[in-house]
């Protein structure tokens, strides 16, 4: 087992970025919500509370009782972490005049502190506040502050505890990256969280668990189920049998190509041709929500109809990484989503689940595909929505259709790749439209569909913006969708942001 660091999470928006920030220097870090500490855990050596939506003073914000951590494990309070253990000390906390939002510079006050000396004065941090500390017990010596707040960190004599106002976390807090390593250094960390240690303590750990069992998974042909894939072939080898459903809304060739990436990673796949059951399911279907849950039960009926042509099958493995286990997690009461990715497959196939990805970032997984030997192309692949073209062919969904949003999908993608544009996007993607209108081919009038264009920027896919595609590129790609794509004749380009809009259009 890894040596750990806990981060309590308070419903801080950037929590999980911590968590990353933590895992980017190489240490392994488990987010937790705040009143569920693994007390016992000998793995844990030091504690990060998060920040929260709420203010110390309000009486339903989220309060523990730090006196076991405290003294026994180094903790860095963030924001509202850090304005906790004052408020609970008996100092105050307030708000001000004004909130405390955006870029300003920090004036170390104590250079002998472990975590703030040697750093460069007047290093740019980043605020996000309501309240503020506005005076401490005794014990907490001031270790920094900014030119509007006083205590903008501080240590608590005789612990290792530190609380700090800004976001260490946030890009725009230059040292911020530093500062967290500093804590990790007093925590006695060893830095030793990599790709190749993961996959080997990881292929160890599921030998023991699994045994000579069988394991069937899902493929999608994404980076997470793909890795899931490589990384149980390495520990059990052709105990692992993969299904490869095709649905028929999949990108042009895709079943094809991802096949063939398979049969390079010398995977036991079997691949299903299921076209005509899901477009017959689909039949007239408008609604999103509908298309999604037919697809979504289409494609169960099919993958245990495959199960149950094979024999002593013991467990499900699934794709599943961290941010879905942490949305499945509640700390309001209230659960954001479920992480199954196969929606009750394990229990109504009395199959116990193996998720090995399952405390994995997004950057994280890839990293391991990487390291495993796997292609590039497989490993940053954008991401696919399950449902497929079922959510970028708007209103009912039909052969003619599926081909209308593969060709023109086909040649904005190829497109991309071609202008060295592919690796600078998050995603990108045709949406067919429910639209006709009228345009000239030649000397004749048309009527005919429109493509709508969709590229965005992101790290996570919590927010993202609209992409800013060169113009030239833009009129290059309409102009060849159009010429080559029979049935369209308009292509509009999709310059919505994440929020208000979504990424997908279904």
């Amino acid at each position: 087992m890894h040596e750990k660091i806990i981060i309590l999470d308070f419903g801080s928006q950037t929590t999980q970025l911590i968590g990353r920030r933590v895992r980017d220097l190489s240490t392994y870090c488990e987010i937790v919500p705040y009143n569920k500490f693994p007390f016992g855990d000998e793995t844990v050596k030091g504690v990060i509370l998060s920040g929260s939506p709420f203010s110390v003073n309000d009486s339903d914000a989220f309060k523990i009782d730090l006196t076991d951590i405290r003294g026994k494990y180094p903790v860095l309070g963030i924001c509202y972490g850090a304005q906790l253990m004052v408020h609970a000390s008996g100092g105050e906390v307030s708000q001000p005049d004004s909130r405390e939002y955006g870029r300003t510079h920090l004036n170390v006050l104590d250079n002998s502190d472990p975590i703030f000396g040697n750093l460069p004065q007047n290093s740019e941090v980043w605020m996000s506040h309501g309240d503020t500390i506005v005076s401490t017990p005794e014990n907490f010596r001031l270790t920094a502050s900014t030119e509007d707040v006083k205590w903008a960190a501080y240590r608590i004599e005789g612990e290792e505890t530190w609380g700090v106002q800004f976001h260490p976390e946030v890009f725009h807090t230059e040292q911020g990256v530093a500062i967290l390593g500093k804590f990790l250094d007093v925590c006695g960390m060893k830095r030793d969280w990599t790709p190749a240690s993961f996959i080997e303590v990881t292929v160890k750990e599921l030998k023991e668990e699994l045994g000579d069992d069988k394991v069937i998974l899902a493929l999608s042909g994404g980076v997470d189920s793909s890795v899931t894939a490589v990384l149980l072939n390495r520990a059990i080898g052709e105990n692992l049998t993969c299904v490869f459903v095709d649905h028929g809304l999949l990108r042009k060739n895709e079943f094809e190509t991802v096949l063939d990436d398979y049969e390079h990673l010398g995977l036991n796949v079997i691949g299903v041709d299921a076209k005509q059951h899901f477009y017959k399911e689909l039949k007239g279907v408008t609604d999103p929500e509908s298309k999604r849950k037919i697809i979504g039960k289409g494609f169960i009926d099919v993958f245990e109809k495959e199960a149950k042509k094979l024999k002593d099958i013991k467990w499900l493995a699934q794709g599943t990484i961290y941010p879905d286990i942490i949305e499945s997690l509640s700390i309001t009461g209230v659960t954001i989503k479920s992480h199954h990715n196969v929606g009750g497959l394990p229990e109504k196939m009395n199959l116990k689940l193996c998720e090995p990805l399952k405390l994995l970032f997004k950057d994280e997984v890839r990293k391991i595909g990487l390291e495993l030997g796997m292609r590039p192309g497989l490993i940053h692949r954008h991401p696919f929505p399950g449902p497929g073209l079922g959510i970028r062919i708007l209103g009912a969904i039909t052969p003619e259709k599926v081909r209308i949003a593969q060709e023109a999908d086909d040649i904005f993608i190829s497109g991309l790749r071609e202008a060295g544009l592919y690796d600078k996007v998050w995603q990108a993607g045709a949406i067919l439209l429910p639209v006709q209108s009228v345009g000239v081919m030649g000397d004749e009038r048309t009527y005919e569909n429109t493509i709508a264009l969709r590229s965005v920027t992101s790290t996570d896919a919590m927010t993202a913006d609209w992409s800013r595609l060169p113009y030239d590129f833009l009129a290059k790609i309409s102009n060849e969708i159009i010429n080559k794509v029979q049935g369209v004749n308009r292509v509009v380009y999709d310059i919505s942001s994440k929020p208000p809009a979504t990424i997908e259009w279904e």
